[in-house]
């Protein structure tokens, strides 16, 4: 029972109220422009937030890999999964230097989870090797504002491009859909150009 409230804890805590409002996930969903079939990795998965809208997205033929360093996370994405009736989420335990990913994937998706990452640069240039050829790397994150030396939980569209890019992905997309975060959207390096 105590590994069932901590896990309804971090879900309460990292989905907030009134996040569809302000996250407005079907706008985000339908410019990843996902396709059934595509095998995508939620990293960061956190409570599954983006997990299970991931997963209806790309049909009974795609895998959604829900990916989170917290260990209570994965198998509890899983047990949400299978409630749901989604047979195609897989929980994935991950660590700060290495998603785990068990094939490579069509997109690497993260909301709101770029700034836990250290050594960004490093990270991403390794997570190359396991996005597909032309390859897509979305990122969804809180832009700095008045209260960010209190919160540091954003980082700068500048940053996330200037990071991406030297780490060799090619920016393909800046969009301003979202008030208060950024969406940037890379391929590969090496990809389709």
């Amino acid at each position: 029972m105590a590994r069932r409230a901590r896990v309804a804890c971090k879900r309460l805590a990292y989905s907030g109220f009134g996040r569809d409002r302000w996250q407005q996930p079907d706008r985000v969903l339908a410019e990843l422009r996902l396709r059934p079939g595509d095998r995508v990795a939620d990293l960061g998965a956190g409570g599954g937030y983006f997990t299970f809208r991931l997963a209806r997205a790309v049909g009974p033929g795609g895998v959604v890999y829900a990916v989170d360093t917290d260990p209570d996370l994965p198998p509890a994405l899983q047990e949400g999964a299978d409630r749901r009736g989604l047979r195609n989420v897989v929980g994935v335990l991950a660590d700060p230097r290495d998603p785990h990913l068990p094939e490579p994937v069509d997109l690497v998706f993260l909301a709101r989870a770029y700034h836990h990452i250290p050594d960004r640069p490093a990270y991403f240039a390794r997570l190359a090797r396991q996005l597909k050829p032309g390859g897509r790397l979305a990122v969804v994150e809180a832009t700095p504002g008045r209260l960010y030396r209190l919160f540091p939980h954003a980082t700068a569209p500048a940053t996330i491009r200037s990071e991406l890019e030297g780490a060799g992905y090619r920016a393909v997309a800046e969009l301003h859909i979202l008030r208060r975060q950024g969406f940037l959207v890379f391929e590969r390096p090496g990809g389709p150009g």
